[in-house]
Protein backbone atom coordinates (compact mmCIF):
# COMPACT_ATOMS: atom_id res chain seq x y z
CA UNK A 1 0.00 0.00 0.00
CA UNK A 2 1.23 3.45 -0.90
CA UNK A 3 0.57 6.01 1.85
CA UNK A 4 1.02 9.66 0.86
CA UNK A 5 1.08 12.22 3.67
CA UNK A 6 0.61 15.85 2.58
CA UNK A 7 0.53 19.03 4.61
CA UNK A 8 -1.35 22.27 3.97
CA UNK A 9 -0.13 25.22 6.03
CA UNK A 10 1.84 22.76 8.16
CA UNK A 11 5.27 21.15 8.01
CA UNK A 12 4.88 17.38 8.23
CA UNK A 13 7.52 16.21 10.69
CA UNK A 14 8.92 12.67 10.47
CA UNK A 15 7.17 11.79 13.75
CA UNK A 16 3.82 13.08 12.45
CA UNK A 17 4.31 11.22 9.15
CA UNK A 18 5.17 7.99 10.98
CA UNK A 19 2.13 8.31 13.27
CA UNK A 20 -0.23 8.87 10.32
CA UNK A 21 1.30 5.96 8.37
CA UNK A 22 0.91 3.61 11.37
CA UNK A 23 -2.73 4.60 11.97
CA UNK A 24 -3.74 4.32 8.30
CA UNK A 25 -1.51 1.30 7.61
CA UNK A 26 -3.61 -0.88 9.93
CA UNK A 27 -6.46 -0.86 7.39
CA UNK A 28 -4.38 -3.02 5.08
CA UNK A 29 -5.24 -5.95 7.38
CA UNK A 30 -8.97 -5.40 6.90
CA UNK A 31 -9.21 -4.46 3.22
CA UNK A 32 -7.44 -6.36 0.49
CA UNK A 33 -5.82 -4.63 -2.46
CA UNK A 34 -5.53 -1.13 -1.03
CA UNK A 35 -3.73 0.71 -3.79
CA UNK A 36 -3.31 4.11 -2.21
CA UNK A 37 -4.08 6.09 0.91
CA UNK A 38 -3.77 9.88 0.82
CA UNK A 39 -3.53 11.68 4.16
CA UNK A 40 -3.84 15.47 4.09
CA UNK A 41 -3.05 17.41 7.26
CA UNK A 42 -3.94 21.06 7.53
CA UNK A 43 -4.11 23.85 10.09
CA UNK A 44 -6.48 26.81 9.87
CA UNK A 45 -6.39 29.04 12.92
CA UNK A 46 -7.24 26.69 15.80
CA UNK A 47 -8.67 23.89 13.67
CA UNK A 48 -6.32 21.00 13.00
CA UNK A 49 -7.77 18.80 10.27
CA UNK A 50 -6.79 15.34 9.03
CA UNK A 51 -8.40 14.09 5.81
CA UNK A 52 -7.90 10.55 4.48
CA UNK A 53 -8.88 9.00 1.15
CA UNK A 54 -8.36 5.24 0.76
CA UNK A 55 -8.66 3.53 -2.64
CA UNK A 56 -9.22 -0.25 -2.60
CA UNK A 57 -10.86 -2.60 -5.12
CA UNK A 58 -12.68 0.26 -6.85
CA UNK A 59 -14.01 1.43 -3.49
CA UNK A 60 -13.28 4.86 -2.09
CA UNK A 61 -13.36 5.44 1.66
CA UNK A 62 -13.09 9.02 2.83
CA UNK A 63 -13.16 10.63 6.26
CA UNK A 64 -11.99 13.74 8.03
CA UNK A 65 -11.35 14.64 11.61
CA UNK A 66 -11.12 18.15 13.06
CA UNK A 67 -9.82 18.77 16.58
CA UNK A 68 -7.47 21.18 18.34
CA UNK A 69 -4.43 18.95 17.81
CA UNK A 70 -3.14 17.04 14.74
CA UNK A 71 -2.49 13.74 16.52
CA UNK A 72 -6.02 13.60 17.90
CA UNK A 73 -7.38 14.55 14.45
CA UNK A 74 -5.55 11.55 13.00
CA UNK A 75 -7.03 9.36 15.76
CA UNK A 76 -10.52 10.69 15.03
CA UNK A 77 -10.25 10.09 11.28
CA UNK A 78 -8.88 6.59 11.96
CA UNK A 79 -11.91 5.81 14.16
CA UNK A 80 -14.30 7.07 11.46
CA UNK A 81 -12.58 4.95 8.81
CA UNK A 82 -12.71 1.96 11.14
CA UNK A 83 -16.50 2.31 11.33
CA UNK A 84 -16.74 2.61 7.54
CA UNK A 85 -14.61 -0.51 7.03
CA UNK A 86 -16.74 -2.52 9.48
CA UNK A 87 -19.91 -1.38 7.72
CA UNK A 88 -18.45 -2.29 4.33
CA UNK A 89 -17.35 -5.73 5.55
CA UNK A 90 -20.85 -6.43 6.94
CA UNK A 91 -22.41 -5.30 3.66
CA UNK A 92 -20.15 -7.63 1.67
CA UNK A 93 -20.83 -10.50 4.09
CA UNK A 94 -24.60 -9.99 3.81
CA UNK A 95 -24.34 -9.82 0.03
CA UNK A 96 -22.42 -13.11 -0.07
CA UNK A 97 -25.01 -14.76 2.18
CA UNK A 98 -27.84 -13.52 -0.05
CA UNK A 99 -26.06 -14.82 -3.16
CA UNK A 100 -25.54 -18.22 -1.55
CA UNK A 101 -29.20 -18.44 -0.49
CA UNK A 102 -30.25 -17.40 -4.00
CA UNK A 103 -28.02 -20.07 -5.54
CA UNK A 104 -29.48 -22.77 -3.29
CA UNK A 105 -33.05 -21.69 -4.10
CA UNK A 106 -32.28 -21.41 -7.81
CA UNK A 107 -30.56 -24.78 -7.93
CA UNK A 108 -33.45 -26.51 -6.10
CA UNK A 109 -35.97 -24.81 -8.40
CA UNK A 110 -33.91 -25.76 -11.45
CA UNK A 111 -33.70 -29.36 -10.21
CA UNK A 112 -37.49 -29.47 -9.80
CA UNK A 113 -38.03 -28.08 -13.31
CA UNK A 114 -35.44 -30.46 -14.74
CA UNK A 115 -37.09 -33.47 -13.08
CA UNK A 116 -40.52 -32.46 -14.40
CA UNK A 117 -39.46 -31.95 -18.03
CA UNK A 118 -37.48 -34.12 -20.39
CA UNK A 119 -33.86 -32.95 -20.80
CA UNK A 120 -33.38 -30.55 -23.70
CA UNK A 121 -30.08 -28.87 -24.37
CA UNK A 122 -29.47 -25.56 -26.03
CA UNK A 123 -32.96 -24.21 -25.36
CA UNK A 124 -33.49 -20.65 -24.13
CA UNK A 125 -35.45 -20.98 -20.91
CA UNK A 126 -35.32 -17.38 -19.75
CA UNK A 127 -35.12 -14.07 -21.54
CA UNK A 128 -34.38 -10.68 -19.96
CA UNK A 129 -34.21 -7.22 -21.44
CA UNK A 130 -31.92 -4.45 -20.17
CA UNK A 131 -32.08 -0.75 -20.91
CA UNK A 132 -28.48 0.25 -21.59
CA UNK A 133 -27.14 3.67 -20.66
CA UNK A 134 -24.09 5.23 -22.32
CA UNK A 135 -21.24 5.38 -19.80
CA UNK A 136 -17.53 4.73 -19.41
CA UNK A 137 -16.40 1.28 -18.18
CA UNK A 138 -15.21 2.83 -14.89
CA UNK A 139 -18.69 4.24 -14.26
CA UNK A 140 -20.21 0.86 -15.05
CA UNK A 141 -17.86 -0.78 -12.53
CA UNK A 142 -19.07 1.65 -9.85
CA UNK A 143 -22.69 0.96 -10.82
CA UNK A 144 -22.11 -2.80 -10.61
CA UNK A 145 -20.26 -2.54 -7.30
CA UNK A 146 -23.36 -1.13 -5.62
CA UNK A 147 -25.73 -3.65 -7.23
CA UNK A 148 -26.81 -7.12 -6.17
CA UNK A 149 -26.15 -8.56 -9.64
CA UNK A 150 -22.97 -10.20 -10.85
CA UNK A 151 -22.95 -8.43 -14.24
CA UNK A 152 -24.03 -5.13 -15.80
CA UNK A 153 -24.92 -4.40 -19.44
CA UNK A 154 -24.16 -0.90 -20.71
CA UNK A 155 -23.38 1.08 -23.84
CA UNK A 156 -19.73 2.11 -23.92
CA UNK A 157 -19.71 5.90 -24.35
CA UNK A 158 -16.27 5.76 -26.00
CA UNK A 159 -16.99 3.12 -28.67
CA UNK A 160 -20.81 3.13 -28.82
CA UNK A 161 -20.88 -0.69 -28.53
CA UNK A 162 -22.83 -2.72 -26.01
CA UNK A 163 -20.45 -4.05 -23.32
CA UNK A 164 -20.87 -6.33 -20.32
CA UNK A 165 -18.93 -5.84 -17.09
CA UNK A 166 -18.94 -8.66 -14.56
CA UNK A 167 -17.63 -9.45 -11.09
CA UNK A 168 -14.81 -11.96 -10.97
CA UNK A 169 -14.23 -14.41 -8.14
CA UNK A 170 -11.09 -12.53 -7.04
CA UNK A 171 -13.05 -9.32 -6.36
CA UNK A 172 -11.98 -7.56 -9.57
CA UNK A 173 -14.06 -6.86 -12.66
CA UNK A 174 -14.03 -8.31 -16.17
CA UNK A 175 -15.14 -6.46 -19.32
CA UNK A 176 -16.64 -8.10 -22.42
CA UNK A 177 -16.31 -5.98 -25.57
CA UNK A 178 -17.38 -6.97 -29.09
CA UNK A 179 -14.71 -7.19 -31.79
CA UNK A 180 -15.70 -5.96 -35.25
CA UNK A 181 -14.04 -7.77 -38.14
Amino acid sequence: MNIVVNGRNVDVTPALRKYAEEKIGKFERYLSNITEAVVTLSIQKYMHKAEVLIKANGILLQAEGVTEELYSSIDEVSDKLDKQVKKLKEKLKDRRRAENVGRVEASSAAAAVQAATPPETGVIIERRQFATKPMAPDEAALELDGAERSFFVFTNSESGDVNVIYKRGDGNFGLIEPVHK
